[in-house]
């Protein structure tokens, strides 16, 4: 009986140093650092269970032994606490990195840029072609009614959840500037300052002729002028891009559509693009200028004019300039 006992002893020591040994075995292989050796990123669906997750670590080359990072997982008591989403894995990350990185939350933020002066349908294209994000744009927002700025999402983020969000955006910049406008803005309405934002925002890139250009248009709209925008004549052509792909022509200038400036008095029904913040702030805090007209230089930015005869002089300059640009 003794000596059963001391055998069994023995084989108890045994398993107990082949345990011990697995143990550190596992424990070493779960800190040491990861096979893979550049950063990477790897998306864990909703829903999905350690099996399906050490899998797609194991694919994509991030864990070193798929045995070993479950056993670390359940053994700490998180395999079933594994976050959703897209993480960021950075290079030679151990198991327990990886574990870590996982329960974190911590997911990728990705970001989307809307520049100013796009259309709503432009915009709309740049969101669905936008990676990361996912389902459709079942609620299309008026035009004008986005706000162009950097926005940041994580994978998996709705198309029309980011749609809501630059409403939003907009809905604020607008009211926030409406209630510190100028006095005498000739704008009845926010609506009419973001109509007049969007024009200002299509006719100059400039940051420093914002105001100038939008003091411009507000003169003429005091003395009963005409705006004759050009952006405005080809938006009522070429509505969903906002671009022509050819200079205008006279025939274009004569069309009666409702966004012609030349053809119709005060601002167009609506906004032609989406504007930034500082064509809003320029729209609704004009330049004082005594000019009435404005005439490309050539250089980028413009030339501007008290009198007609003056505007006649710039622009002769400018088409001797372009007559200069397309002689070979």
């Amino acid at each position: 009986m003794r000596h059963l006992l001391r055998r069994l002893a023995y084989v108890l020591i045994v398993i107990g140093l082949l345990a011990c040994g697995a143990a550190t075995w596992i424990y070493s292989v779960f800190v040491q650092p990861g096979p893979r050796t550049t950063e990477t990123t790897v998306i864990i669906p909703k829903g999905a269970g350690i099996g399906q997750i050490t899998g797609l670590l194991a694919e994509r080359g991030l864990i070193s032994n798929s045995l070993v990072f479950r056993v670390g997982a359940m053994a700490r008591g998180v395999a079933r606490s594994l976050q959703a989403g897209e993480f960021l894995i950075p290079a030679l990350a151990s198991s327990e990195d990886v574990l870590r990185i996982l329960l974190s939350g911590k997911t990728v933020v990705r970001r989307l840029t809307v520049v100013e002066g796009l259309t709503t349908a432009e915009v709309i294209n740049q969101l669905l072609r936008a990676k990361g994000l996912t389902g459709k744009i079942s609620a299309r927002p008026g035009e004008g009614r986005l706000l162009p700025e950097t926005y940041y999402f994580s994978y998996g983020d709705s198309r029309q959840g980011l749609v809501r969000r630059m409403r939003v955006a907009m809905d604020n910049v607008l009211g926030e500037l409406w209630a510190k406008r100028k006095a005498g803005v000739p704008y009845k309405t926010p609506t009419e300052a973001l109509v007049m934002a969007s024009i200002v925002e299509r006719e100059t890139g400039l940051a420093e002729e914002r105001a100038k250009v939008a003091g411009v248009f507000v003169n003429r709209l005091n003395r009963g002028m005409r705006l004759q925008s050009d952006p405005t004549v080809i938006y009522g052509l070429m509505a969903t891009s906002g671009s022509l792909g050819r200079p205008l022509t006279r025939k274009d200038l004569a069309d009666k559509h409702a966004y012609n400036t030349y053809a119709h008095g005060g601002l167009p029904p609506g906004p032609i693009a989406n504007p930034g913040r500082a064509a809003l702030e320029a729209a609704l805090n004009p330049a004082d200028t005594d000019a009435l007209y404005f005439v490309a230089d050539g250089t980028g930015g413009h030339a501007f004019a008290r009198t007609l005869k003056e505007h006649n002089r710039n622009v002769a300059a400018w088409r001797k300039l372009q007559r200069r640009k397309e002689t070979p």
